[in-house]
């Protein structure tokens, strides 16, 4: 069944447009809250937000809609998406509520739901969810509407938990880190974790006023960063995402290593300590095919989803991985989240770096990617992909490439958008492959 209001993460959209209103906020918490409410016990959802000017009334429009259906909310304020995924466990909470749009810009905005597993909602959760939003809810009586509180302590709780997945043995002492927050939820936890674990701390991106959230900081930003780390000397740079989910990292060279080349590094680090489970990773699609080799050189598996860390969490839960991610930096440690988590993820990269006592250029190149080449085809409808000239051209790429490269053509899931990704180990016959698949797909689609 289609889904009107849930996407791949959550409901999203422009604030004050037509999913991302207050009224619609309201109706989500009081749909929400009906649904979990399971048993006498008082019912509790911990809400969390990024720094989006739009976060206090959204915020305000959920506690509305939690507490008029009988359910208390506890509070967190600016807190990371897996800080809230973590404290909804923690604090016995029956739902978590994240507020943001991630790596996106501040005029837009989310909400994400956790169940009390601190997991993301099954769809049928969020299918039965949409269902009561179009119905009519049944409201609390007064004796039973819901508290509201806010706790002051919960950063503290999540920087203590980020350095506990550090090891107990390694310090950060002498090592001089660049951290971008992106003007995010991040914005206060990851420069005082690193401080903590001993490092010199240099903080980018960590000033918000609601509208700067990701504007030319942050994971999709690095630029400043590169900057930052060269001038400064530093050893490593951390970028993070609005929401602190995702990382991308910095060398001392400045230049950016992105999430394949630090999942390479999680995985060797954790296959070198015994504790990389079912000996492999999971990766996307999209992971570049020079991972996958160097990989399979050290003897680790890895297998591939669909794009979206729904999907690798989904594998790694059903087949017993404990490392997975995508090359956009969004890597999920199910030994300490339910999640991705750009902090606990920057933390085991510097643990590797730490015990190696080497420059992180030499140690985060793991491999040089193949040649890789994404292309965008919009088309105005229909389905192109089932044309019988383009699965001949397709066949054809296929075919060219069998032994030494790969082709991905998939549609997008949020736009009239054919995406063709090639990569080899000829960069010139890459080029080739994805423009006939191009032209092939836009004759057929004009």
């Amino acid at each position: 069944m289609a889904r009107k209001y849930f996407g791949t993460d959550g409901i999203r959209g422009i604030t004050n447009g037509a999913n991302m209103t207050a009224a619609m906020a309201m109706k989500v918490g009081m749909a929400a809250g009906a649904h979990f409410l399971r048993g006498d016990h008082r019912h509790r959802v911990v809400i969390g937000k990024d720094t989006r000017l739009s976060g206090y009334m959204l915020e305000s429009a959920m506690v509305a809609g939690f507490t008029s259906v009988g359910m208390d909310v506890v509070l967190l304020g600016p807190m990371p998406t897996p800080a809230v995924a973590m404290l909804t466990q923690s604090m016995r909470a029956d739902m978590g509520v994240m507020i943001s749009a991630s790596h996106n810009p501040y005029g837009d905005n989310g909400i994400k739901l956790f169940g009390p597993d601190g997991y993301k909602l099954s769809d049928q959760d969020e299918l039965a969810i949409e269902a009561l939003i179009d119905g009519e809810i049944a409201l609390s009586a007064p004796a039973d509407i819901g508290r509201a509180r806010r706790v002051d302590d919960a950063q503290g709780r999540y920087i203590h938990f980020a350095k506990s997945t550090f090891p107990t043995d390694l310090t950060l002492d002498g090592m001089k880190i660049v951290v971008d927050c992106a003007n995010g939820a991040g914005y206060q936890v990851a420069p005082s974790a690193l401080w903590e674990l001993g490092a010199e701390v240099i903080a980018l991106g960590v000033s918000p006023n609601g509208k700067n959230i990701n504007d030319g900081v942050g994971s999709t930003a690095p630029e400043l960063l590169c900057e930052t780390v060269v001038a400064s000397g530093a050893h490593l740079g951390i970028a993070l995402d609005g929401d602190a989910d995702r990382l991308i990292v910095v060398d001392e060279l400045g230049h950016v290593v992105d999430g394949d080349q630090l999942m390479a590094t999680i995985a060797s680090g954790y296959a070198r300590a015994g504790r990389l489970k079912n000996g492999g990773l999971v990766a996307t699609v999209m992971s570049n095919l020079g991972l996958e080799r160097h990989l399979k050189a050290q003897g680790i598996g890895m297998i591939r989803t669909a794009v979206g860390d729904r999907h690798v969490l989904e594998a790694m839960r059903a087949q017993g991985y404990n490392v997975g991610g995508e090359q956009s930096g969004h890597i999920i440690l199910s030994d300490y989240a339910t999640t991705g988590d750009g902090l606990v993820a920057a933390l085991q990269v510097l643990a590797e770096l730490a015990w190696a006592g080497v420059p992180a250029s030499q140690l985060l190149h793991r491999f040089d990617p193949l040649p890789q080449l994404l292309k965008n085809v919009r088309f105005k409808g229909g389905k192109p992909l089932e044309h019988d000239s383009v699965k001949a051209v397709i066949a054809e790429a296929e075919a060219e490439l069998a032994g030494i490269g790969r082709l991905v053509i998939r549609p997008s899931g949020t736009e009239p958008v054919i995406r063709v990704m090639a990569e080899g180990d000829d960069a010139a016959q890459v080029t080739r492959v994805v423009d006939r698949i191009c032209d092939a797909v836009r004759l057929v689609a004009a």
